[in-house]
């Protein structure tokens, strides 16, 4: 303990003598170990956490499989095997009582809120979520106000419009008020009364929802209004299902037991469909499973689409703190080097390897330690970015709070880096030439420790190229994505969302005020044309069914998924999509005519080879057993509708004016002023129509595809900081070891100086050493950051693994860093005096 203690003191005393060298290891460290840290944090909350309630490990997520399905289904971003009716959820938790504790059900929905604050009435667009009666109680969350929901809610439809607030909308929207319970608000144009708040941590049993506020399902009607009788109909798939098991009980065993009651309830729905091929019923019944997978971290939408660029990230997070840690060991192998003279009188003075050692490392751990702490000081303040960042448009699931967890990580990540970048000092000190070091025959060090530190900093600059690689790819997939051919001209062109069934609006009222607001909007100064669709463009949504062609018959297995969108008159003019043969919509295609429709491209292509072909022909939705067809008189230009990645859908257009149902209205129009001008005339024409119609998502179409690539976005921004922060520690080490290589080799510059050779030639040496130790790392590094991309495909867009135009980019990039790097070390050994370097030794 003395002899810790002793160097411990000595330690500090020596960090304290060389304040320029402790202020850029402890700064290199705590930028990566900050980075790591934020990233792991966003990693943890998506992917790895818990949901904040009693015994989570007990949860588990329902799916059923079996391709085969009669009626409607709709997912909210998850894959539709997990939608389900709301029969089929009703009878598993009143039969499935043997392994579960109890079963809940819940869907996402968007409502109209409508208070008075201070005299003045507010509407707004907020996110709900409709949940069943016991939601609150089998999930085991306490309310922070007032009282949740409990089964009692949810028994009579439409007799109990009670709401719980969320803690945040709770806070942002009611002020903290502590007696809010009891009080009422108006959603969708009828009055709730709300029953009291969540927990502050607590968010959605779905990770990745941030909903404002929780109804029972026995309020479908009113806060999803317009969508028939889906608590009654076995053939509509629209909602989710967690459970949670019996103490004891396994997700495996779940699965087994529950078998044949899924089996039973999925032949009585089988019989409801009536008499139907065997390759269906197979499928249907045979084929089917209803799968329990552990559901600790709750169910969710969108993980699986974060997954792979949170996993991509924290790839590159960690090669910036190990790009640090390499850049440290540089800098202290520097250090120690100079102090060769030192260690090697200890070592003549009878001081053991082992304390010798003990030195290094707990320098290395003291600087590791300091570092950590200041990466607790960068860690929020990345972390905060990185939110802003993903919440753009709108709050967001993750939080900018460092827990204990995350804190213990950052802390383990600066020990046990510390301790691996002293161990290269520690082990070039073992074995000192005593008696050359104490004659002072050199300087510093031996020629081994200087071919030593050349490999670290070649494999520093190869640690730089492999970033530098992966934030090309991904900038350039960026730049592929914001200038890839939409068929859409997004340039100034302004979209908002109006839903008047949740402003309480009849839905024999919607089409006049539909009409109305396009009017309003065309009669606007600078609007040049107005258009509307059901179905919001390059939004990563979409309105999707089966058709029947008269006179096509697919093939068996055919899966044809059509987009079947309704818009208005004007619609392909507001968006400039070109028709390419027959006509546009026009006003007078309306419920006194025969039904009229549109195609793009690949739908005409698909059913009848030409688009001059398609004109003319029939189209129903559905199997065709009902409905009336519907006559083709136009095909447009193909245009991305769901998002930028994707190829056009196929597409089915029928003009508004027929539609038997278009409650929600997504509008664009095309200005010739920029776009950003026209927001407030926009809102004022919007009160003016009527006050309680809540305007959302009012935004250019340009932000709309940034709000779209929210991800990429995010990538991108995380890649082009790590590839500049990894530019800058290459850098670092290469002026690091020239300046320390030309300082050992004064006494040869001199000597090359009074033979003859020109300050030029010097500076060439150097230069020869810079390009040489950047070479090496670039030509280990290339081949490796080809086979790492292929990891990322799936992430890119318009480019390959081995893009050449990013490979040449980072290769001139870095030389260009090592000639920076060699600049000073170059003029510094070209000016030396030839008299005082043959006197330096």
């Amino acid at each position: 303990m003395n002899s810790f203690l002793q160097d411990l003191r000595f330690s500090l005393r020596q960090i304290r003598r060389s304040p320029g060298f402790m202020v850029t290891a402890v700064l290199t460290l705590a930028l990566g170990v900050g980075a790591n840290t934020a990233i792991f944090s966003l990693l943890d909350q998506a992917l790895l956490r818990s949901l904040p309630v009693r015994s989570p490990e007990q949860l588990v997520v329902l799916s059923g499989t079996g391709k085969a399905w009669e009626g409607h289904s709709s997912n909210h971003g998850g894959g539709v095997e997990q939608s389900f009716s709301y029969p089929m959820y009703r009878d598993l938790r009143d039969k499935g009582t043997a392994v579960f504790d109890g079963l809940i059900a819940t869907a996402p929905t968007s409502v109209g809120i409508t208070r008075d604050v201070t005299q003045n009435r507010v509407s707004e667009l907020v996110d709900g979520e409709v949940v069943s009666g016991n939601y609150f109680s089998v999930l085991g969350v306490k309310a922070a106000q007032g009282r949740l929901l409990t089964a009692s809610d949810d028994t009579v439809p439409g007799g109990n419009p009670v709401a719980v607030l969320s803690y945040a909308y709770w806070q942002t929207h009611m002020g903290s008020d502590a007696n809010v319970a009891g009080e009422t608000i108006s959603i969708n144009g009828a009055p709730f009364v709300i029953a009291g708040v969540a927990a502050p941590e607590f968010q959605s049993a779905v990770w990745g929802q941030v909903p404002d506020l929780f109804v029972p399902m026995s309020m479908l009607d009113v806060v999803a209004p317009g969508k028939g009788k889906r608590l009654e109909d076995h053939t509509d798939r629209w909602m989710n299902i967690v459970g949670r098991l019996k103490p004891g009980e396994t997700p495996q065993h779940a699965q087994m037991a529950i078998a044949p009651l899924w089996h039973a309830l999925r032949a009585e729905e089988l019989k409801a469909l009536g008499s139907q091929p065997q390759r269906f019923v197979d499928e249907y019944l045979t084929r089917s499973r209803l799968l329990v997978a552990p559901g600790s971290r709750g169910l969710s939408y969108s993980r699986e689409s974060l997954e792979k660029p949170l996993y991509a990230v924290m790839g590159m997070a960690f090669l910036v703190l190990l790009i640090a840690a390499v850049n440290v060991a540089s800098l202290l192998l520097v250090r120690s080097a100079a102090r060769v003279r030192e260690f090697s009188l200890r070592y003549a003075l009878g001081a053991s390897a082992r304390r010798v050692v003990q030195q290094l490392l707990l320098e290395g751990v003291l600087i590791g330690i300091v570092g950590g702490m200041a990466g607790l000081l960068i860690a929020p303040l990345c972390l905060r970015v990185l939110v802003q960042r993903l919440s753009t448009d709108g709050p967001t699931a993750f939080s900018t709070t460092l827990d204990a967890r995350l804190l213990a990580f950052n802390f383990a990540i600066a020990v046990a880096v510390s301790v691996l970048f002293s161990l290269a000092p520690a082990v070039q000190l073992l074995r000192p030439d005593i008696v050359n070091s104490l004659k002072q025959q050199t300087t510093t060090a031996s020629g081994g420790t200087l071919n030593f530190r050349s490999l670290v900093v070649s494999l520093q600059v190869g640690l730089s190229v492999l970033l530098l690689v992966g934030s090309g790819l991904f900038v350039r997939t960026m730049q592929n994505l914001r200038h890839v051919d939409t068929g859409i001209n997004t340039s100034h062109l302004i979209t908002f969302h109006v839903n008047p069934l949740l402003s309480g609006y009849a839905k024999e009222k919607i089409p006049a005020l539909h009409q109305q607001i396009l009017e309003t909007m065309a009669a606007l100064p600078g609007v040049q044309a107005v258009g509307a669709t059901n179905d919001a463009e390059l939004a990563d949504t979409g309105h999707s069914g089966d058709v029947t062609v008269e006179g096509f018959t697919a093939p068996p297995d055919e899966d044809f998924r059509i987009e079947i969108p309704y818009v208005s008159a004007n619609f392909f003019h507001a968006m400039q999509e070109s028709v390419l043969a027959g006509r546009s919509f026009s006003e007078d295609d309306d419920a006194a005519h025969p039904l009229v429709g549109i195609v793009n491209e690949t739908f005409a292509k698909h059913y009848f080879t030409t688009p001059a072909a398609a004109v003319g022909r029939r189209v129903v939705g559905g199997d065709g057993k009902q409905g009336e067809y519907m006559t083709i008189v136009g095909v447009t230009r193909d245009a991305k509708h769901g998002n930028l990645r994707d190829a056009a859908s196929p597409t089915l257009f029928s003009p508004m004016k027929q539609a038997k149902s278009a409650d929600q209205l997504y509008l664009y129009l095309r200005t010739a002023t920029r776009p950003e001008q026209s927001f407030a005339m926009v809102r004022q024409a919007m009160k003016q129509i009527d006050p309680g119609l809540a305007v959302d998502e009012l935004r250019t179409m340009d932000e709309q595809i940034d709000t779209t690539l929210g991800n990429e976005r995010m990538i991108e921004l995380l890649a082009i900081s790590f590839g500049l922060l990894a530019t800058m520690l290459a850098g670092v080490g290469l002026y690091g070891v020239l300046a320390f290589s030309t300082t050992q080799r004064t006494r040869e510059i001199g000597i090359r100086i009074a033979l003859g050779s020109t300050r030029l030639g010097v500076s060439r040496l150097v230069l020869a050493d810079v390009l040489r130790l950047a070479g090496i790392g670039i030509v280990l590094a290339i081949p490796c950051s080809v086979l790492l991309a292929r990891l990322l495909r799936s992430q890119l867009f318009g480019v390959s693994s081995a893009d050449p135009l990013t490979l040449a980019g980072v290769i001139l990039l870095i030389a260009v860093v090592a000639v920076v790097a060699a600049i000073v070390p170059a003029r510094r050994a070209s000016s030396v005096h030839p008299t005082t370097a043959l006197r330096a030794e």
